[in-house]
C-alpha cells in the first residue's frame, strides 16, 4: 500500500517538476489503451492544441502564397489587358444604370467600379455609338428623300470611320488631359487626388451611353423635339461626370475647380452638338442646285458640253 502511495506522489512530482520548466504547459489526464488509469500526461505547448492548424486556413494560406508567387505579366503581353474585360453582364448592367442615373453624394468610381476599371463597358460603348451615328445619318437622308424627291441620296460609309475615331480619340484623349491635369494639381496641392488613368477612361467611356438611345430618337423629324432629347440626354451624362469628378477637385481652388468642370461640360456639349444629324438639305443639296453651281464654276463651253450630254 505504500509502495502504491510513493508511486503516486513520484509521478504527481515528476509532473509537477515538468510544470515548472514549462509554465505553458497543460495536464490532461487520459484514460486508453496507453495509458493506465489515473495516469498524468503533461501537453507541452502554448496553447490548447500544440501544432494543430485549422485545413481551411492552411489551404487559405497556400492560396496567397501561391498568388504572391506568381509572376504578374508584362505590359505588352496579352495577359496584361486580359483582367481589364474580366467582368460579368450583371457588373456591366450596374455600372450603365449609375451612369444614366447620377445622383448627388453617389459617386460612380467609388460605388460602381469600387477599384475594379475595365475597359470592356466603354469600348463596346464607343463601337456602338459610332456605328448608330453611322446608321441613323443614313437613314436620315433616306427618310427626307422620301419627303422631298428633289433630296439625292448616296450612301455615306465614311460616316462610320469619321464617327468612331472622333468618339474614341474623345474617350481617351480627354480623360488622359484630364488625368494629366490632375496628376499635376496633385503637385501643387498635396489634398488633391486624382483618380487612376482607367478610371477616368472608364467614367467618360459609361457616359456616353446614354448618346446611343437619344440617336436613335433623333430619327424623329421634330427639331424641338430633338433638342430636348438632346439636353435631356447631355445634362444626365454631364451631371454624372460632374458629380464623380467634384470630390477630387473641391480641395483645390474654387478657381480651377469651376474652371475644370465648365471645360469638362462644354467639352461634352460640343460632342452632343457634333452627334446631332444636320438637316438634310445642308448633307445633300438638291438636285437642281448641283447643276446650277456645276455651270456656273463650268466654263461655258464645257458647261454646254454637260447639259447637252
Amino acid at each position: 500500500m505504500a509502495a502504491a502511495d510513493e508511486l503516486a506522489f513520484h509521478e504527481f512530482e515528476e509532473a509537477t517538476n515538468l510544470l515548472a520548466e514549462t509554465p505553458g504547459a497543460a495536464t490532461t489526464s487520459r484514460s486508453d489503451q496507453l495509458t493506465s488509469p489515473g495516469h498524468v500526461a503533461v501537453a507541452v505547448g502554448s496553447g490548447s492544441s500544440y501544432g494543430a492548424e485549422d485545413p481551411e486556413e492552411e489551404e487559405g494560406d497556400r492560396t496567397a502564397l501561391l498568388q504572391e508567387e506568381k509572376p504578374q505579366p508584362g505590359f505588352w503581353t496579352f495577359g496584361y489587358y486580359q483582367s481589364f474585360f474580366d467582368v460579368d453582364t450583371s457588373q456591366v448592367l450596374d455600372r450603365i444604370k449609375g451612369s444614366l442615373l447620377p445622383r448627388p453624394g453617389h459617386n460612380f468610381v467609388r460605388h460602381h467600379l469600387r477599384n475594379r476599371p475595365d475597359l470592356y463597358g466603354p469600348f463596346w460603348i464607343c463601337a456602338t455609338l459610332a456605328f448608330v451615328l453611322a446608321v441613323t445619318g443614313n437613314l436620315t437622308l433616306v427618310l427626307a428623300q422620301r419627303r422631298d424627291p428633289s433630296i439625292h441620296y448616296s450612301p455615306q460609309f465614311h460616316k462610320v470611320t469619321v464617327a468612331g475615331i472622333t468618339i474614341y480619340c474623345y474617350s481617351w484623349l480627354v480623360p488622359l488631359a484630364l488625368w494629366g491635369f490632375l496628376r499635376w494639381r496633385q503637385g501643387v496641392r498635396e489634398r488633391v487626388g486624382p483618380y487612376s488613368f482607367l478610371e477616368t477612361v472608364c467614367v467618360y467611356g459609361y457616359s456616353l451611353f446614354v448618346f446611343i438611345p437619344t440617336v436613335v430618337l433623333w430619327l424623329i423629324p421634330v427639331p424641338w423635339l430633338q433638342w430636348l432629347f438632346g439636353a435631356l440626354a447631355l445634362a444626365l451624362s454631364a451631371a454624372g461626370l460632374v458629380l464623380t469628378l467634384w470630390p477630387v477637385v473641391r480641395e483645390d481652388t474654387r478657381l480651377v475647380a469651376a474652371a475644370l468642370l465648365s471645360t469638362v461640360v462644354l467639352l461634352h456639349a460640343l460632342l452632343a452638338m457634333g452627334c446631332k444629324p444636320l438637316p438634310p438639305e445642308q448633307v445633300a443639296p438638291p438636285a437642281h442646285v448641283t447643276s446650277v453651281v456645276l455651270h456656273t464654276q463650268l466654263p461655258p463651253t464645257v458647261a454646254r458640253s454637260v447639259a447637252t450630254s
